[in-house]
This record gives C-alpha cells, structure tokens and sequence, in this order.
C-alpha cells in the first residue's frame, strides 16, 4: 500500500522538474522574455553539451559489471516483440515501414534519462537509477543506432525510386558519398552522377549535395518549368513549429544535365525550436531562414532527359517527360489549383495514367507504367553499405554518440581495475550535469511555447498515439517482464518505466526525415503533461 509519505515523496522529485519547464513556457508565452532566435541557443546548449554531459556522469558511474540480466531481457525483448509484429504488418500494408518506424518510436523509446531516473529513483529507490541508466545506455547504442537506420534505410529507397525508376536502379553495384554528404534525410538538395556500362546499364552512382552548384545552372535551365509559391504568412511562432508544411519552391521541381537532382527542398535549420537537427550535430549552425526569402536551388537537364522529382508537400514522386514540357508553366494562382487553360495543357501532355492530389488537392498526372508499380531495387548488400556510411557519418556528428561511448568505455575501467575519476576531471563534468536535468525540462517548457498547437496531430491520431504510449507499452513490457521472470519491485519499475512520455530523440529524427513529426511532438508535449498522474496511477494500482 502506498502511503502519504511514499507519494510526497515523487512529489518532491517532479514537481521541480515541472515548475522549470513552465517557467520555460511562461517566459516565452505570457512575459515574452525570450526570442525564438534565443530558445534556439538555448537548446543548442542542451543539446550539445548539458545533455551528453548528463547521461557520461550517469553512465560512468553505472557497474556495467552488475548489470540487470533479467531486467534488460525484459526491456530488449518487449522492444523486439513490437519491431517484429510491426515487420510482419508492413509486408502486407502499403506504406507500412513508414508506420513502422513511427508506431515503434511511439510504443517503446521513452524518455528515460530526463524523466525516468528522477521518477523511479523516488518511486522504488535508489536501485532503480542503475537500471535506468542500463536502459539509457542500451537505447543511445542500440536502439537508437536501429532507429536512424531504418529512417535511412526509408530515406535511401525514396532517392533511389525517385532517380532511378522502374528497372533503373537493379544493376547499381556501388553508392559512392562525397565528404560532404552527412545524411540522406532531405535537407539538402542531392544530385547524382552515373557510371553506365557500354549496355548503357547503371553501375555506379556517386551522390553529392547540389546546394553550391546549382546557382551556377540556374539560366541554363532548359526546358523551363517555372512554379510560382504562394507568399507565406508565417508568424514567429509558425516559424518554428513542426506541422507547418514547407511551401513548393522553384528546387523542388529538379533537373539534371547527366545528373539527376532529387528535389528536396533545403530546410530551415531552425523550422523547430527545439527539433532542429542541427542542435544534436557537431556541424556549425547554418545561418537562419527567415521563411521570407525564396531560396533557390535548380539544376539543369537535357531536353531529352526524363525528369523525377519528389514533393515535400506530399512525398509523392511523379514523372515529367521532359521534350513535351518544354514553353509549359505551371502557377498556382490560389490555394490548390493550377492557372486555367495550363492545367489541362499539362493533363494533354502526360497521356493516361494514375493521377495523384497533393496535399494543397493539386492533381498531377502520373504514367500508367509508372503508376502500376514495378520498382527495382539494387542489391540488398550495396544498399546496406550506403546506409551504412551514412549512420556512421551521421552518429560521428552525434555529441551523444560520444558521451555515452566513453562513458562505457569509462566505466569499464574504473571498476574494473578501481579507478577513480581524477577530481580536475569528475567536478568539471559535475559542474554541467548539475544542471542537465534542469536545463533539460526548461529546454522542454521552450519547445512547448514555440508550437501554435500542444496536439499537432489531430485529435484521433493523438489518442491513438497516447494509448500505445501510456498503455500498449506497459502491457508488453509487462507480459516480457513475466515471461523473463522479472517480479517484485523490479516488475513495477519496468512497468512504470514504460509508461513514460515519449522521448525526444525520435522526435528528433522524425522532424529531420519529415516522418510524422506531428505525432512525435505531440507525443512529446501533450505525453510530458498526462504522464505525472498517468504514471502515479501505475504507482498506485502496483501498489495496492
């Protein structure tokens, strides 16, 4: 049973944490204290340094030779329950590795480091901040590492079904990445360059950013499509909130003169105030967009060169065979419709096939070879080592990737051979982890205030998203639990662990790879203010 102590006791360790994050949200919301330019520092210094300090001071200090077996069965097997079920549903379902990525990301990556250890630790003691911090270390190195791979993996497949279509891309034997390609994610405009054998078959193709080239090929630019955006309206706050769509650019419709460009639009470093990629990077801050320039970025193609191009109004690729479009123009004189008299120009000179609406209800007419389907793809060996340099390039920009590393690797060490941290050393790192915690929530309160809607998603889906958060989540880990033997109070800490709010890393990566980052934000934000008494009902109904 538990009494009023035990409950003043978690109190006492989350109302503070709290009382930060809306101190956070009240200075930017109600006292307009601080600038969407100054949370993003802000969150830059979180991210970078506050955060990764905080989780190699937990991890250091963590026995990795006292491990939990029982306890990381149960976590690891729950988590491959969930990956394996979703697997087996995206066979079947279109579109399935797209919510197999997000329901995973939903079901089973809490935030364990900022709200998990404070909350156990008062819950059950303080047994419970070693296998929290077990879980911390499993989920920067394992299965986060999984989770930017299968986003790469979906980025990958995208490229490759927008640059080489149909049977195109089966004979790629190798991707070679130029030094400057971080990331297939889409934030910077790519271009590629094929090797053909003397069949005229693909069997290279060397990937590069277009960003400092394309200005070069920009009046050279032949035929000439030229769309026209609608002129943005975005407020401050729309400027940094993860469920305002990018608009169209001139870039977004690519061309390639013996490269083919693939037509992502080059994002705002900052469009979130807490998400931004670049927060969690080691690359120097780009500057700022302010949504009102028109960033241009085109590419040139011969007239003969059928062009692809993908959408990031709705992620669907569609065919232009070029010859026929040439002196064609396409403008949208309002909101989801075409200039009259162009519209159907453009319809005469597609032909027959599937036509497919964007998200603003434009229609684009799409080729019956290509709308049946029939994509190829390399072989499963040079597509794995594609998106094997791209994570690795990706996790060595990563400043967590490096806190929790060597703090492992210290670990190892010191209580191997009892090695103490040299004090110089152990009260600097203090100094900043002190603060982490702290500095976390407030960074959570400066996100919050920086989004126009705390449910992005919509009502049904963030219903949807809280039930697999708060209740499919501590069923499974339960039912692995039990399976794996775990009882007592170790069970309701697993338990109560999993019905945390969601955590921020897959929020992170949703943002940057443009996959359901509504319901990841408003798994984040809407998950942080139910998950208090959500998790204290877990209290009480385990303690009883």
């Amino acid at each position: 049973m538990i009494s009023g102590n035990d409950f003043y006791n978690v109190m006492c360790a989350m109302v503070p944490l709290y009382f930060a994050m809306l101190v956070a949200y009240s200075s930017v919301k109600w006292w307009k204290i601080f600038t969407p330019e100054q949370c993003s520092g802000i969150n830059r210094f979180v991210a970078v340094f506050a955060v990764p300090v905080l989780s190699f001071h937990f991890i250091s200090q963590n026995n990795p030779y006292q491990m939990d077996t029982k306890f990381i069965l149960a976590d690891t097997f729950s988590k491959v329950l969930v990956l394996v079920s979703l697997s087996v549903w995206a066979i079947f379902f279109r579109g399935g590795l797209d919510w197999l990525i997000t329901l995973f990301s939903v079901a089973t990556l809490p935030n364990t480091l900022v709200m998990g250890i404070p909350l156990l630790q008062a819950m059950y003691g303080d047994f419970t901040q070693s296998l929290m911090v077990q879980l911390v270390v499993l989920q920067c190195i394992i299965w986060y590492t999984l989770l930017l791979f299968l986003f790469e993996y979906r980025a990958a497949t995208l490229l490759i079904q927008t640059q080489f279509p149909g049977s195109a891309a089966a004979t790629i034997s190798k991707f070679e990445l130029d030094d400057d390609v971080i990331s297939l994610d889409g934030r910077d405009p790519l271009r590629t360059e094929s090797e053909l054998d003397p069949n005229g078959r693909t069997i290279r193709v060397r990937i590069r950013r277009s960003t400092s080239s394309a200005a070069d090929n920009h009046s050279t630019l032949s035929p000439s499509i030229i769309i026209t955006p609608r002129a943005s309206n975005l407020s401050n706050a729309e400027i940094f909130s993860v469920n305002t769509p990018p608009p169209l650019l001139p870039h977004d419709i690519a061309f390639g003169n013996a490269e083919l460009a693939l037509g992502y639009r080059s994002a705002s470093p900052r469009q979130s105030g807490y998400a931004s990629s670049d927060a969690y990077s080691l690359q120097p801050t780009p500057r700022a967009s302010n949504f009102n320039e028109l960033e241009t970025t085109t590419a040139t193609t011969a007239a003969n060169t059928p062009v692809w191009s993908r959408s990031p109004v709705a992620g669907r690729v569609f065919r232009q065979p070029s010859p026929a479009f040439s002196g064609v123009k396409m403008m949208w004189d309002s909101p989801g419709k075409f200039a009259q008299g162009e519209r159907q120009g453009c319809k005469d000179v597609m032909g027959a096939g599937k036509e497919i609406s964007f998200r603003d209800s434009t229609k684009i007419q799409m080729p019956e070879e290509e709308a049946a389907g029939g994509q190829e793809m390399p072989h499963a060996f040079v597509i794995l080592r594609l998106i094997l340099i791209v994570v690795g390039r990706k996790l060595s920009r990563n400043p967590n990737t490096y806190s929790s590393v060597l703090g492992l690797l210290w670990s190892l060490i010191s209580f191997k051979w009892n090695v103490g941290m040299p004090s110089l050393v152990k009260y600097s790192i203090k100094i900043i982890s002190d603060a982490g915690l702290g500095m976390a929530m407030f960074s959570l309160g400066l996100f919050m205030a920086l989004q126009p809607r705390i449910i992005a998603c919509g009502t049904k889906r963030a219903t949807m998203g809280m039930v697999i958060r708060f209740l499919c989540g501590p069923i499974l880990m339960s039912a692995a639990s039990v399976a794996v033997g775990l009882r007592g109070e170790k069970l309701h800490a697993a338990i109560v662990q999993a019905a945390l709010p969601q955590g921020i890393v897959p929020f992170v990566f949703a943002r940057e790879y443009g996959l359901h980052p509504d319901i990841l934000s408003t798994g984040v934000i809407f998950g942080m203010l139910v998950s208090l008494p959500v998790t204290l009902l877990y209290y009480i109904f385990l303690g009883l």
